[in-house]
């Protein structure tokens, strides 16, 4: 008996060593993002073939990540709404609570360009080939020669139609296709000419919270570059909105809420409704809201389902120059420790392994040259998929461009809703700019 017990404590001892590797404790790396959350949708999904939506594509991704990374690594999201994203960034990052990998607009990175980690050597390290970016992304992630951000996508600006209402309008062409303008007089005698025949809006924008104000601000700068314009002409410690590209980039709006054509006093949720409910005939939005229209227009009883497209922000000026902004990952500086931030650079070559999945269910356009073509071949993708070549952005020097957009959209908000002048958003802009420059 004695010899038993003996060998059982043997066999006891041995076992404690012997710990299989996937009982070990796993590390755990934070992951800090917005895109919403859809757990009751994409919870438990794994099947990122079937995913639809920003968050239905990155929670299953994640999902997908867990269960099948053979580094015994956890990604614990931290979801964080759209809106004080930044302000709670900034926050954690004073409290030294840093996410092991966060996402950042490459409109934010300028700002934040201290407090990340420069990736060149990194990126090599996770096996992720710099030369495959495109020249939009490569651009949007790069500050002073060196990359400070894995880039996810290229998001730009686009109008929606209900193909359905503009036949109603008589606004289509040989193809039933809708009639881009040219020029601004021809939008707003479109304009005029939809609401005549159809007794709908000819454009549905949101523009009543703070969240909603980029909708304008987006619009403001598609239509300021097309003319070659800047609110920057004298370096970027002083800005100028009293040129006449600024003007003439707020004055569309200010002639469509003059004609009463454009929705007034919508929050996001009223605006996508209005749109979804066939009540507006252009919905502006971005990249992100085509495989929703698509998805809109394959049901028989959808007003989308006569007809759902989509092209560019249209050049009504110069030249086909659109708002471009980038989402990307960045690894903090102080979020891992040695062992998190390995594991940090096998997630993110996973993200970069799976960035066709993002493009095809998010919408954006790929980071990835190499993914252009079959990206093109996507339902209405073929209308937007040179977006990387002509899309703008502010350059990293810069700064508070997110305040610059909220405040830009924001007095455009006025115009439509208000009835203020483009000049008289335009002076606004220019007092306002003074306190955002100076808080730099």
């Amino acid at each position: 008996m004695k010899i038993q017990k003996v060998f059982a404590a043997l066999l006891a001892g041995t076992a404690a060593f012997a710990t299989p590797a996937a009982a070990q404790p796993k590390t755990e790396i934070t992951f800090a993002r917005f895109f919403g959350a859809c757990e009751a949708d994409y919870g438990n999904s794994q099947d990122v073939a079937h995913a639809r939506g920003e968050c239905g594509v990155m929670t299953t991704l994640v999902n997908l990540f867990n269960a099948t990374n053979k580094d015994n690594i956890l990604v614990k999201p931290q979801i964080i709404e759209w809106g004080p994203y930044y302000q709670q960034l900034n926050a954690r990052l004073s409290a030294h609570d840093i996410p092991a990998v966060a996402v950042m607009h490459s409109a934010q990175l300028g700002d934040y360009v201290r407090y990340v980690e420069p990736l060149d050597d990194m990126l090599k390290e996770a096996g992720i080939d710099a030369a495959d970016f495109t020249p939009n992304a490569r651009n949007a992630v790069t500050v002073g020669g060196k990359i400070y951000a894995m880039p996810w996508d290229t998001h730009s600006w686009l109008w929606h139609f209900n193909v359905g209402l503009f036949k109603k309008a008589g606004l289509v062409d040989a193809q039933g296709q809708p009639i881009i303008p040219t020029t601004v007089d021809e939008m707003i005698a479109q304009s005029k000419q939809m609401k005549e025949r159809t007794g709908k809006n000819y454009i549905d924008i949101a523009t009543s919270t703070p969240g909603d104000f980029a909708n304008s601000s987006r619009s403001f700068y598609s239509w300021l570059y097309d003319q070659g314009g800047t609110i920057f002409p004298s370096g970027y410690e002083k800005a100028d909105f009293k040129s006449p590209e600024v003007l003439a980039a707020i004055r569309p709006f200010e002639l469509l809420a003059k004609a009463g054509t454009i929705t007034r006093g919508l929050d996001s949720g009223g605006g996508l409704s209005t749109f979804l409910n066939g009540e507006a005939a252009i919905y502006l939005s971005g990249t992100w809201r085509i495989d929703d229209f698509l998805a809109a227009q394959a049901k028989p009883d959808s007003p989308l389902h006569e007809g759902y497209t989509t092209r560019v922000f249209p050049s009504l000026f110069k030249t086909q120059t659109v708002w471009t902004d980038n989402h990307t990952w960045v690894l903090p500086k102080g979020g891992t420790n040695p062992a998190q931030h390995k594991a940090a650079l096998v997630f993110i070559k996973f993200l970069w392994d799976h960035n066709a999945d993002w493009a095809r269910g998010g919408g954006h356009l790929p980071a990835r040259q190499s993914l252009m073509a079959g990206y093109a071949k996507l339902p209405l993708r073929n209308f937007i998929v040179e977006l990387t070549n002509y899309g703008k952005a502010l350059p990293h020097e810069a700064r508070r461009q997110f305040g610059f957009q909220s405040m830009i959209g924001e007095e455009i908000a006025n115009v439509i809703n208000t009835g203020k002048t483009a000049e008289q958003a335009a002076d606004a802009m220019q007092e306002r700019s003074v306190g955002l420059l100076r808080g730099r």
